[in-house]
């Protein structure tokens, strides 16, 4: 498993890495804040950026394949959204996509949660873990 973050600014890794025994499944992640790093280390087409920005299923998909690729892990994760107070691309805050890629299977969620930045990076979190789970079990 590899994640790549941009919303939830590495805390979805450091959930995972909390569990004893992580690092027999867990390779790494990239916290790509930055649409450059987007880009640069996750390999997201700029396409992607100039026609659906990267508060989008679309920008969340590449960074999801982007880490996979990079890490060569079997399954990935990434969060990219809205935290707030303010909103972004005229998407308000708590907009948040999560994928995950597996070696056939693909997938995007879209959120709409509410709450302050806090809550929205937490909340997001969760869901992730939660997709995650639902995505190993099929």
């Amino acid at each position: 498993m590899a994640t790549a973050e941009s919303l939830t600014g590495g805390r979805l890794a450091a959930l995972l890495t909390a569990v004893p025994g992580a690092s027999a499944t867990f390779l790494g992640g990239v916290v790509a804040y930055a649409t450059d790093l987007k880009i640069s280390v996750l390999g997201v087409p700029d396409e992607v950026v100039v026609t659906h920005g990267v508060v989008s299923a679309e920008c969340a998909l590449a960074m999801a394949l982007g880490v996979r690729r990079l890490t060569g892990a079997t399954y990935a994760v990434a969060t990219t959204g809205v935290a707030g107070p303010t909103g972004q691309e005229g998407k308000p805050p708590g907009t948040v996509f999560v994928s995950l890629v597996g070696p056939a299977t693909e997938t995007v969620i879209g959120l709409e949660l509410s709450g302050n930045r806090a809550t929205v990076i937490d909340r997001t979190c969760q869901e992730a873990l939660r997709a995650m789970l639902a995505f190993l079990e099929d």
